[in-house]
């Protein structure tokens, strides 16, 4: 298990994700099997942002301004108004037009509907913010350190759940509105979360 996922699969056992689940208004059982999906994806989509130096700088900028990690210190207080996390805000950074596709192949997947899923990405984007923040303050990464690590946590996933790189290659990269045949990424996201969580 990649350092990274880790710790976002962290908030998710006990009683992180039934909060989530209530937060956005489904079952338990949806909300895992998106949620898995949903934090690849956005890992993913981070990963691809940083290839370029641009990218890896604006992204760099933004951790070292607002995203510490502190809010995983008390996952509860974060769930109760997620709002604080700036999730909707992060998400136009990270999938920018590709967040419509994104929402609707992610409900499509894993039985939530278009609200829920994107209540959930914007729920899920500060704890992988705050994770990654909290990563590249323990290693001390700068701009190109910083798009290496995500290039081996992306390399991570793919080893860890082989098919899923395709998926989200074809998601993040669709140009238009279409959607996405995704009907394996929520089963790819749902053994991940099972893996770590031991179900």
């Amino acid at each position: 298990m990649s350092s990274l996922l880790e710790t976002v699969m962290q908030q998710l056992g006990g009683s992180g994700l039934s909060g989530i689940a209530k937060q956005i208004g489904a079952g338990e059982k949806e909300t895992s099997a998106a949620s898995g999906a949903a934090v690849t994806t956005l890992l993913s989509a981070l990963a691809r942002n940083s290839k370029n130096e641009s990218g890896a700088a604006a992204l760099q900028g933004a951790l070292e301004r607002d995203h510490d990690g502190g809010l995983l210190d008390d996952l509860p207080a974060f769930l109760k108004n997620p709002e604080i996390g700036k999730g909707d805000g992060i998400l136009g950074h990270v999938l920018g037009s590709k967040r419509p596709v994104v929402e609707r192949s992610l409900a499509k997947a894993s039985g939530l509907d278009s609200g829920q899923s994107g209540k959930l990405l914007a729920t899920l984007a500060p704890l992988v913010m705050g994770a990654l923040g909290k990563q590249q303050r323990q290693r001390g990464l700068n701009a190109s350190s910083l798009a290496q690590f995500l290039g081996g946590e992306q390399r991570e996933i793919e080893s860890k759940q082989p098919g899923v790189g395709g998926i989200l290659s074809a998601l993040l990269d669709k140009d238009g509105d279409g959607d996405v045949d995704a009907a394996d990424l929520a089963k790819h996201g749902k053994g991940l979360l099972g893996r770590f969580l031991g179900g």
